[in-house]
């Protein structure tokens, strides 16, 4: 979608200042969130890419005034108060003011960590063959979804060439819509700077981005 979190390529924001030997957490409380956000999720409500698109829909204006980890739990809030683990009410009161809603059993820290550890795959089986192919020009369109999408904006209708074929994975515009897996193929598509950014763009500059197929067409021979 078209918000306040798609910051690639936009002006006026100032630099990107890395902070030196940066901790994992600053504060103890984004532990805990990031330890909430991952029990929630294993509670089987809801996907990641539910989860992202829940970061999403957060006002431009509460997005961009919040940290990295209050996005997280401001995102989780509506996660849990959408699919009725919790009421605004309760969260205002920060505790439950009603019975809980049965779900899968809560993980243990020692089965969250093994979880962690092993990762979750996303590669299916394609359901058709792959339209593109190294070295092939492609366009990514020009879209302005309401839902979820994993195209940034400012590759949106510009021209690049696929750098490599990832194979298939599910797709997130419609796991987050709650649509199932409907994997497609996956493909490193290679942009110049100057079709990016026209003659502003560093002619020493390539820029590759993940795209899925259906973000694509092609062009005749």
């Amino acid at each position: 979608m078209n918000g306040g979190h798609d910051l690639g390529s936009m002006m006026g924001f100032g630099p990107v200042v890395a902070e030196a030997d940066e901790p994992v957490f600053h504060a103890a409380w984004e532990k805990r969130v990031l330890a909430l956000r991952n029990a929630a999720g294993a509670l089987g409500e809801w996907n990641i890419d539910m989860a992202r698109h829940a970061n999403e829909t957060l006002h431009p204006v509460d997005y961009l005034s919040s940290s990295y980890y209050e996005t997280w739990l401001k995102g989780l809030e509506k996660l849990v108060v959408a699919h009725g683990l919790a009421t605004p009410e309760e969260i205002a009161a920060g505790r439950a003011l009603h019975p809980a809603k049965p779900t899968r059993p809560p993980p243990t820290a020692a089965a969250m960590a093994e979880a962690l550890a092993r990762g979750t795959p996303y590669d299916r089986p394609p359901l058709s063959p792959a339209l593109f192919a190294v070295a092939d020009e492609v366009r990514a369109l020009n879209i302005n979804p309401q839902g979820h999408t994993r195209l940034p904006r400012y590759a949106r209708g510009r021209r690049g060439h696929v750098e490599k074929v990832h194979g298939a994975f599910v797709f997130p515009d419609a796991n987050a819509r709650g649509l199932g897996p409907s994997p497609q193929w996956l493909y490193c598509i290679r942009f110049s700077a100057a079709e990016l950014w026209g003659r502003d763009g560093d002619p020493g500059l390539d820029l590759s981005i993940d795209a899925w197929e259906s973000y694509l067409e092609g062009f005749p021979a």
